[in-house]
């Protein structure tokens, strides 16, 4: 028998915060990982950068979890951006900030963020078991719980930690193995679903790959209800037309709106709009239209809006307000100048899904955290269980949010944890 204070099952983010913070509090720790490496997501997060953190405030912070982020409130009031950037700076790993706050070392190596880490660990007498898979765990909140393994034999401790990950990214081990754990222990998972991920679009523009590679920056996507045919969400960036669909930050922030209405309305088509000119109304945008056109008459409409739009959007744009592409400025109404000038303001597309949640970077749902002590990450339903990061039901955004996620619930995870388990020692002296 393995006997520790805390086990953390899982050495991703989450993980390793949690046994870093269980570590520094004087507990015997131990993390078990099914992988032969620690920090797999973390090494390719932030497209192998590793964004630490995003350096906003608390509330800025919340209104970028769209997943239960106001249950972030008690874990960020204990460990929040500002200590997570203090954190790894005082592990030697000096940080930068870039667009829209978000921070990454200034190596811009996510693997020297991972090797900090697993150095930290190192110091603290961590135990690591790679290559360690949990088959099962039994409870028992008087004598330990006990964790049965594959190959490691059956391990004990007053605090599990569970910071196994969702479902999404699975090369990286992010399998739902926490789930049937915490059903075990009481807890209900809440239904899963892909956020983050790229949008399926059914229009024939993307069937014949019209747009097939083409970035838009600084647009408004919109997610329409397809019933009600009111806004349900709209995000403001960059967007990229892929083969499938859509992509880049604002498709992926979208994405779980289209899931929530589809699932909501019985899997019909979501549409979507996309405002081009977000810093216009459609008035200002006519008479720039208009100005432009007035400026060449002669020339044919798709020379004179040459470099207005991008190249292979401006056919396409004409072909929906109905203009020939060779019609002449003088030879066009006023009436199609608006007309176009409302294409540009609404560009419609219709959604028919998503990739699936093995394709997505976050996984929503998971463990509910109505039944989790906020303040301490422990179960309502079993003492002595912890959890942290994406396993519960809570995501935000790319960017740093989930990120942020991840390591501030892991400290509070482990601090609670190790604190748990040495008053538990007390007890029995």
């Amino acid at each position: 028998m393995n006997t520790y204070d805390v086990i953390v099952i899982g050495g991703g983010p989450a993980g390793l915060m949690a046994a870093a913070a269980a570590g520094e509090n004087g507990a015997k720790t131990a993390i078990l990982d099914k992988g032969s490496k620690l920090g797999r997501k973390l090494a390719i997060s932030g497209g192998g950068r590793c964004n630490v953190t995003n350096r906003v405030d608390n509330e800025e912070l919340i209104r970028h979890i769209p997943g239960n982020g106001r249950f972030m409130y008690s874990p960020f009031s204990i460990f929040n951006n500002e200590n997570i950037i203090a954190f790894f700076e005082s592990l030697g790993i000096e940080l930068k900030e870039e667009d829209n706050g978000r921070m990454f070392p200034v190596t811009d190596k996510a693997h020297d963020v991972v090797r900090a880490l697993l150095h930290k660990l190192q110091q603290l007498k961590v135990d690591i078991y790679k290559k360690t898979e949990v088959t099962t765990i039994d409870f028992d909140e008087e004598s330990g719980h006990r964790i049965h393994t594959t190959d490691a034999g059956i391990f004990s401790a007053p605090s599990v930690i569970i910071a196994s990950g969702g479902t999404s990214v699975p090369h990286t081990g992010s399998t739902g193995d926490g789930y049937p754990w915490a059903e075990k222990a009481g807890h209900t998972i809440t239904d899963l679903y892909p956020t983050e991920v790229p949008i399926t679009l059914k229009d024939l523009l993307i069937k014949e790959k019209t747009l097939q590679g083409l970035s838009l920056r600084g647009v408004t996507l919109k997610v329409i209800d397809p019933k009600k045919n009111k806004l349900i969400k709209a995000h403001t960036g960059d967007l990229l037309f892929t083969h499938f669909g859509l992509s880049g930050p604002i498709g992926l922030r979208c994405s779980q709106y289209v899931v929530k209405a589809r699932k909501k309305h019985g899997s019909v088509p979501v549409p979507l709009e996309i405002d081009l000119f977000p810093d216009e109304n459609q008035e200002q945008l006519f008479q720039r239209l208009k100005k432009e056109i007035d400026a060449v008459p002669k020339k044919a409409v798709k020379n004179a809006l040459s470099g207005f739009l991008p190249e292979r959007l401006l056919p396409v744009s004409l072909e929906r307000a109905e203009i020939d592409l060779f019609i002449t400025g003088n030879e066009l109404s006023i009436e199609k100048i608006r007309a176009l000038a409302g294409v540009l303001k609404q560009f419609t597309l219709s959604a028919d899904g998503t990739l699936p949640l093995e394709k997505a970077f976050v996984t929503g749902g998971g463990v509910s955290v109505k039944e989790v002590f906020p303040k301490r990450m422990e179960s309502k339903k079993m003492p002595g269980l912890f959890f942290s990061g994406e396993v519960m039901d809570l995501h935000g955004y790319t960017g740093g949010y989930n990120i942020t996620v991840a390591f501030s619930t892991g400290y509070t995870a482990g601090s609670a944890a190790a604190e748990h388990s040495l008053s538990s020692k007390t007890l029995q002296n």
